[in-house]
């Protein structure tokens, strides 16, 4: 008879959490670092005078 190798599914669920990481990390690279902070912003008022 012939012998057949049966093999034990591979996880899938690794390689998910690694795709869901990986999305979060390129999530945070383009999209919050990349934001402009009006908040931070300070006018200066020139008290100097050029007499």
């Amino acid at each position: 008879m012939a012998e057949i190798k049966i093999e034990k599914k591979k996880r899938v669920w690794p390689w998910i959490a690694v795709l869901l990481v990986i999305g979060a990390i390129i999530y945070y690279i383009y999209f919050v670092d990349h934001q402009v902070k009006s908040d931070n912003s300070v006018e200066i008022e020139n008290t100097t005078s050029a007499e």
